[in-house]
């Protein structure tokens, strides 16, 4: 079949540029792999232990596992300005100390076992922490990133990283089931303590990036592009937030076992989904494509819901990881286009909110839906609010067309 040698020299130069943004990254991707490991170590044993070891509520669970959102939502404004004003690389390493911290703070609450209430208060302070840690952490990578690559290619930027994240996610949730079943949450905590500080001797050899030192922020202007972007953000990750704090209790509830296996299936077809994928916003359009994804995420949280075994929920979780796999970067898009080119860190920090405020709220939220009407009405509920993203991206694919219409 004969080929057009302007089409295959177009196919070369996409590819080329691919593989260097790949290479740009790769750093970058492992720091926040291996930092998101302490993560994913906690995932699917958090809920057991406080849930089985300490006997406390579902809606306890939710609220520990919300409290690292809620640091999130709080911190992450304060992570945009700083990586933009000190620097990527610095915003990485704060990120990393805090999470050590937040480790001894994990130690620390198995000294009070024999007062549930004391010990949940301490690893509550432990998980904000953790909060706070994360969001330093994966702000500095993204800005780091849109450096590298440029803001053309935010949408490949958001998913690769957020690929190493989730890849972290998914290979944590066994190894923490491991080390819980190994050394109880001690192992867990004495994990959440040294790895971060292995991290760092990744980070120190690297280049930093130039700060923005001298140049005020424009928070207003910021706050006004990420916004709608932000919001379709949060009604589609309320699912995400029913993964991470419901699937293994669902899983022991229903004897499916592993009690890891749905965040598994959901944080691998994720990666899969974003390397293959990723770039596919930046080419096609953030709004449009999240728009298709967000309707595959809401099946899949259906699926899960109506799952009568455990091979009918993996499936369901698959499909949520392959859907919301491109509609964060798909909407971030959205954000990172329409934000000041000096803010690039303050629009990441700003966009990621909406996220730490799904996740921050919907939680805790969801775990009085579950000790009322049962676990699986938590994946229902996350099903409904995902579907109320699609006129958000409707809304978003509008104005792009029409923007469009008045350039031209």
């Amino acid at each position: 079949m004969y080929r057009n040698p302007e089409d295959e020299l177009v196919l070369f130069r996409r590819a080329t540029a691919q593989n260097r943004s790949f290479a740009a990254l790769m750093p970058i991707m492992a720091v926040v792999l291996i930092a998101f490991l302490i993560i994913g170590l906690a995932l699917p044993v958090l809920p057991l232990h406080v849930h089985q070891g300490l006997g406390l509520s579902t809606f306890v669970v939710g609220l520990i596992t919300g409290s690292q959102f809620g640091a999130s939502l709080l911190s992450r404004i304060w992570a945009g300005h700083y990586a933009d004003r000190s620097g990527a690389k610095r915003a990485v390493v704060a990120g990393l100390t805090a999470a050590t911290a937040s480790g001894l703070l994990y130690l620390l609450s198995l000294h009070f076992l024999e007062a549930p209430w004391l010990s949940v208060t301490v690893l509550l302070l432990g998980r904000a922490l953790l909060g706070a840690a994360e969001s330093f952490i994966i702000t500095g990578a993204a800005t780091w990133g849109l450096f590298l690559v440029g803001s053309e290619n935010a949408g490949r930027v958001i998913a690769w990283i957020g690929m190493a994240m989730f890849a972290a996610l998914a290979l944590g949730a066994p190894l923490g089931t491991l080390l819980y079943a190994v050394g109880g949450f001690a192992a867990v905590a004495v994990a959440t303590t040294l790895i971060p500080l292995l991290t760092g001797l990744l980070v120190v050899p690297l280049s930093a990036v130039p700060s923005q030192r001298g140049i005020k922020p424009a928070l207003l202007k910021t706050v006004r592009a990420v916004w709608m972007p932000g919001l379709g953000s949060a009604l589609s990750s309320v699912g995400f937030g029913a993964i991470i704090g419901f699937s293994s209790l669902l899983s022991a509830e229903r004897d499916w076992n592993p009690v890891w296996l749905l965040f598994t299936a959901f944080a691998v077809s994720l990666v899969v989904a974003r390397l293959v994928l990723g770039h596919v916003p930046d080419k096609l359009g953030g709004a449009r494509v999240a728009l298709v994804c967000v309707i595959i995420q809401a099946a899949g949280l259906a699926l899960i819901w109506a799952a009568s075994g455990r091979s009918l929920a993996a499936v369901g979780a698959a499909l949520t990881g392959a859907g919301y796999s491109l509609v964060y970067p798909g909407l971030g898009v959205e954000a990172v286009r329409h934000a000041p080119a000096e803010s690039h860190g303050l629009a990441m920090g700003a966009y990621t909110v909406f996220l730490d405020l799904a996740l921050g709220l919907g939680s805790p939220a969801l775990g009085l839906i579950a000790s009322s009407a049962g676990l699986g009405s938590a994946f229902l509920a996350s099903t409904l609010l995902a579907l109320c993203a699609v006129p958000v991206a409707i809304c978003l694919l509008t104005q792009r067309r029409e923007q469009c219409l008045m350039s031209s």
